[in-house]
């Protein structure tokens, strides 16, 4: 273009590209464009429902904590603000939710999500059949310990819900005005409350779950260093075989037999004065016991002075591999939904649960608590339990030979190699 004075009295240049540089360059705008858009498209929105979505979950909630109740009452209420949501809901005892999810999921009729427990992580990971969760959710607004109970290989597989789910002692104050400290009081009390039908203490003498508090009072753990390697043939765990054995037959403060619902029923009926049960509990024993119901840390070991650590975990939402489209949409959105600060601490009145959101953890309904705050005080000291995958062959080893110890129709020592021996064979199977 011809040159052009300025007002300054410089001149200004001004040079007509050339056509095909004008081409390329409109050529990597128009790339640049559509980059961005498809970016926005796979990812970067919220995608969103765009008609009617049919659901299903499946949870290992029970109807005899009333917990069944509360994941019925929450996806009712939330149908009701989503007509065009249908959320189907069928209800699994733990152990099958983790055989069945496998086979639906193998068999390609798994349902869209779970609300279950942090030790299926492992199996359903292994077996990939859940997809990871870090970048569908904001994770940093739970409790860290919830999250890292469900990292693996450097992922997250579960938005919590609840943090805790460890075992911890509970008493009728009727019975027990202040609760033991130790296992030699313990002891002492339970042979004096143990009388006319009512025994002084009862806990699961089936599931291996009960079993673990009392091996880390005794100073053992289930895993090695490596967290991999089974240790259940070790004097911690003989020692605490036998000190369950001499809780039924030398010292007799517990049922010849009890199962978790035997336990519970004697409790409830006012036939225990202490049980060893978890915090899903709380809310239908304080239903029951009002103010009657106290809260306490399982008695530390005497020989050790070692607390008894339970697992420590929690419950979770769980996605299936396959859910995609709208179907994750909605889920995504019932997920945060059912776990904002509101539907938390309605949580904690129902269900006496320590909830996973931080801002809820914090609230006065729960500092204020002497209930809750007893099962805050008991997690303090409690353990996270493993998630690895060999972690369901240890469970498989340690329960036939802790029902054979408690039938007494193997001696501690026994059942601590046959343990192991099983664990290591399960392991290997595996691989």
């Amino acid at each position: 273009l011809p040159i052009q004075p300025c007002k300054s009295g410089a001149t200004v240049v001004v040079v007509r590209p050339k056509e095909e540089d004008v081409k390329k360059e409109l050529l990597v705008l128009s790339l640049f464009v559509l980059a961005t858009f498809a970016a926005f498209a796979t990812g970067s929105q919220e995608p969103k429902a765009t008609g009617p979505v049919s659901l299903s979950m499946w949870t290992q909630e029970s109807e005899n904590e009333n917990s069944y109740q509360y994941v019925q009452s929450l996806i009712a209420g939330y149908m009701k603000d989503h007509p065009t949501v249908t959320i189907h809901l069928l209800q699994k005892g733990t152990e099958a939710l983790r055989q069945d999810f496998l086979t639906a999921s193998l068999a390609g009729q798994a349902p869209d999500f779970l609300w279950t427990v942090s030790d299926h992580a492992g199996p359903f990971t292994a077996a990939g059949v859940i997809q990871p969760v870090g970048k569908l959710f904001d994770l940093s607004k739970y409790v860290a310990s919830a999250v890292d109970a469900v990292r693996l290989d450097g992922k997250e597989w579960g938005v919590p819900i609840s943090n805790g789910n460890e075992l911890m002692l509970l008493y009728n104050k009727s019975l027990v005005p202040n609760p033991p400290q130790n296992t030699d009081e313990l002891i002492k009390m339970g042979k004096e409350l143990t009388k006319d039908g009512v025994y002084g203490l009862v806990f699961n003498q089936v599931e291996p779950f009960w079993l673990v508090p009392w091996l880390g009072g005794f100073g053992g753990k289930v895993f090695a260093d490596d967290g991999t390697t089974p240790t259940l043939n070790t004097p911690q765990m003989v020692s605490t075989l036998q000190f369950l054995y001499d809780l039924k037959y030398k010292y007799q403060i517990i049922p010849k037999e009890s199962d978790y619902a035997a336990m519970d029923s004697l409790f409830k009926t006012g036939k225990a004065a202490m049980i060893i049960n978890g915090d899903w509990s709380l809310g239908e024993y304080q239903k029951l016991l009002g103010d009657k119901l106290g809260v306490a840390r399982i008695p530390k070991v005497s020989s050790t002075g070692l607390w008894p650590a339970p697992y420590t975990s929690g419950k979770f939402f769980m996605l299936s591999k396959e859910l995609a489209g709208d179907k994750l949409a909605v889920v995504k959105d019932f997920v945060n939904w059912a776990t904002d600060k509101d539907n938390q601490l309605t949580m904690v009145k129902d269900l006496a649960r320590l909830p996973a959101l931080t801002t809820a953890l914090s609230d006065p309904l729960i500092t204020s608590d002497p209930i809750l705050k007893g099962a805050a005080e008991q997690m303090t000291v409690g353990t996270p339990m493993p998630i690895v995958v060999q972690m369901r062959a240890v469970w498989d080893a340690m329960k036939p030979e802790m029902n054979a110890v408690l039938s007494n129709s193997e001696s501690p020592a026994s059942a601590a190699v046959k343990m192991q021996q099983a664990a290591v064979t399960g392991i290997q199977n595996m691989h």
